[in-house]
């Protein structure tokens, strides 16, 4: 396990559509799920720490988020066949485990994954309703805010950020790279 940071955000990138389904077998096409106020893909998997560390609060941050008009869809990129605990059976388990109110899809062909510049698990990528990116980052800051306003918004970054995008647009402008496990590509 590697941890590794994602590149800052580049502002304006038109994110590609896709169509991809969930453990399920529905199918679920990225444009379809874009909310009135914007849309978040979260690239995580199951058997990340880093994704098991964040996957509750992410559950109820998304869960806020989603009553604001900002969708939410989780893609794995994995290759689960040399990862089993990223399997499509393990992804049902691990999204009912922790609540998720959103799809959660696989990225058989790891295609998404590439087209997204997707690097780690967890990489959030914040669209505004045009599809186009305003945020690249991490859930939250973790214990690298020293002040104490940066210490009490510390949890709330990821979410902060959606929200601005819903109202205005546009994300703010200062922003922490994603950190986490490397995707396993095939």
């Amino acid at each position: 396990m590697a941890l590794l940071d994602t590149p800052l955000c580049d502002f304006g990138w038109q994110a590609p559509d896709f169509t991809l389904s969930d453990a399920h077998g529905k199918i679920h096409t990225m444009s379809e799920h874009m909310g009135e106020n914007g849309l978040l893909i979260a690239f995580i998997c199951n058997h990340c720490p880093y994704v098991k560390t964040i996957a509750n609060r992410l559950a109820t941050d998304t869960d806020e988020l989603i009553t604001n008009g900002i969708n939410v869809l989780a893609v794995m990129s994995n290759d689960y066949r040399d990862y089993a605990e990223d399997s499509p059976e393990n992804m049902i388990k691990f999204a009912a485990q922790h609540g998720f109110n959103f799809p959660y899809l696989v990225d058989e062909t790891q295609e998404v994954g590439k087209a997204y510049g997707a690097i780690c698990t967890p990489d959030f990528f914040g669209l505004n309703k045009k599809g186009e990116l305003q945020y690249r980052g991490r859930l939250d800051n973790g214990a690298m805010g020293s002040s104490p306003s940066e210490l009490a918004n510390r949890d709330r970054e990821l979410f902060n950020a959606m929200m601005q995008v819903g109202k205005t647009g546009e994300g703010p402008r200062q922003q922490n790279a994603s950190m986490g496990c490397s995707i396993k590509w095939s």
